[in-house]
């Protein structure tokens, strides 16, 4: 049981870290992003080539932010032109190019088959603990650093040009203010975070493939944002732990109903995390932490 309790941990850590990430990009800017498993895969296989290339696996956490960073920079440069939805479709086809790349790209990420024997953190560390441990107390530490950065930053007087730009973006033209370098800054600091949780959930599966990165995560996410309620750090966390209590909870089924087959279970379990869904959203429709569009300080 303690194992199974420090993967659920180890779960919830990386959905909250990809969470933090996506709600900087839609709850405090209102950028549509559905390609955030993009970066999540280039920050997973960028710390996995980096380490077994010989370098620490710092400078793996390091490479895994970097590109996902500037993987962002077009993105952020297309925010300025298209509207919510065609934004929502590209940033869709990005993830799916960045894994169509994956695949492809053979001698770089083996393809198909992935990439095996990537080495844990403890290893990588030279600490001799038990290596979910360490990748526990790792998605801590950096869970605690992000949610710092964003209050910090949603704090700030670049967090109320974000929130600007949110609400009004005419307006904020209207002020003289170009909104352009907010979002591009934007999207490359959602990114990063994404690239970190890509790198440490390499460490700590220690092998990849590109069916582990498909669109499903990414909307895995958006479900936690919209739990939580959009434009809120404490949205995040509270969403991402809903989430990660809806899916793993209904496992638990089967000691409820024993005369389900599996095959059956499987469609069991949608349907009791859907009504679950569907009952928190019809009771608190702005999510646990509260309504993300009223006005004011929301961090």
């Amino acid at each position: 049981m303690d194992a199974y309790l420090v993967a659920v941990g180890i779960t919830a850590l990386v959905y909250l870290l990809l969470a933090l990430g996506l709600n900087l990009h839609y709850g405090f800017t209102g950028l549509i992003n559905f390609g955030h498993v993009g970066f999540f895969a280039i920050g997973a296989y960028a710390s996995a080539l980096t380490v077994m290339a010989g370098w620490h696996i710092l400078a793996g956490f390091a490479a895994a932010m970097a590109l996902a960073a500037l993987a962002a920079i077009p993105l952020g440069i297309l925010s300025l032109r298209l509207r919510e939805d065609y934004l929502a479709i590209v940033s869709l086809g990005f993830s799916e190019s960045v894994r169509l790349f994956i695949i492809n790209e053979q001698w770089l990420t083996n393809g198909v088959q992935g990439i095996p024997g990537i080495p844990n953190i403890a290893t990588a560390f030279g600490l001799d603990i038990d290596p979910s441990l360490a990748v526990l107390a790792t998605l801590v530490i950096a869970c605690i650093a992000a949610v710092l950065l964003i209050l910090r930053l949603t704090r700030s007087p670049f967090g109320r040009m974000i929130r600007a730009i949110r609400d009004d973006e005419d307006a904020v033209r209207a002020l003289g203010k170009d909104p352009g370098s907010f979002k591009v800054r934007v999207f490359m600091i959602g990114a990063a975070l994404a690239g970190l949780s890509g790198a440490i959930y390499a460490h700590y599966i220690t092998y990849i493939t590109p069916e582990q990165f498909i669109p499903l995560l990414t909307f895995y996410i958006w479900v936690a944002i919209i739990l939580g309620g959009a434009g809120k750090v404490s949205g995040a966390i509270f969403g991402t732990l809903a989430l990660v209590f809806f899916l793993e909870g209904s496992r638990f089924l089967r000691d409820a109903l024993p005369g389900i087959s599996e095959v059956e279970m499987a469609s069991v379990r949608l349907f009791a995390i859907g009504l679950c869904l569907v009952l928190l959203l019809r009771f608190r429709p702005g999510g646990i932490a509260g309504d993300w569009t009223s006005r004011g300080e929301r961090a």
